[in-house]
């Protein structure tokens, strides 16, 4: 069979507990919702696979623990990032000031690593290598300029009491995604679907704007499904 070349793009989602991570994974990958909370324990990752333009893009999509206790584990997760997804519920002020940690842990933290892989297997052998070898890979260099490294910030949970219940502004969030390098900004909800697709293809494009040839080539890999556009919008937690 033909050679075929995908692009593996790895995503950081990070925020405090509670805030919906895990849920807009879940909706954008899996098109679930689920009103039972479980927290995520260190850090998990799902996958989908997507056409930008002529690139086969498959996006990794890390979420990680937003307590404290494993905070710790960051620099490990966070190896080989493309970008990085900053999440608060707009409902808890206190989540939105988190922003601000979040965002220059993940700085300090994250280093720059490319990822080259060439095997005849399918796409799960590879993300399984990925995870047998996260740890033992040596730390790197943080990138050579934090400010340019690409972001996104998802203000969730807007479908709530109807939006009557928010507590951040829609002003003050695109004030400090203005004041931190004109990060780009969504309000979400995975509860009604709301700007997830939208939001996730964004993050695709601006973590495939930051890739270094950072391809894997297989051979004799089926057909995957492939999402071009976003489904329509509804309202999302």
């Amino acid at each position: 069979m033909a050679t075929r070349r995908r692009t593996l793009l790895k995503v950081i989602v990070l925020g405090d507990s509670g805030v919906g991570k895990t849920s807009l994974m879940n909706q954008y990958v899996h098109n679930k919702f689920s009103l039972q909370y479980k927290a995520t324990i260190g850090a998990d990752f799902v996958t989908k696979e997507l056409q930008i333009g002529d690139k086969l893009v498959t996006l990794q999509i890390w979420d990680t623990a937003g307590q404290e206790r494993f905070q710790s584990l960051g620099a490990a997760f966070y190896r080989g990032a493309d970008c990085c997804a900053l999440v608060y519920d707009l409902n808890v002020s206190k989540s939105f000031d988190s922003l601000d940690n979040w965002h220059e842990e993940f700085l300090k933290q994250v280093p720059s690593l490319i990822l080259l892989y060439s095997k005849q297997d399918d796409l799960s052998n590879v993300t399984m290598l990925i995870c047998n070898n996260l740890f033992s890979r040596p730390a790197q260099a943080n990138p050579s300029d934090p400010k340019t490294f690409p972001f996104i910030v998802l203000g969730n949970k807007v479908d709530i009491d109807g939006g009557r219940s928010r507590v951040v502004s829609e002003k003050k969030a695109a004030d400090w995604c203005a004041s931190n390098g004109n990060i780009p900004y969504f309000e979400t909800s995975a509860k009604e679907d709301y700007n997830v697709d939208e939001a996730f293809l964004t993050i695709a494009k601006t973590a495939l704007a930051n890739e270094h040839d950072q391809d894997i080539y297989f051979q004799g890999i089926p057909e995957a499904v492939i999402e071009n556009e976003p489904r329509g919008g509804g309202c999302a937690c």
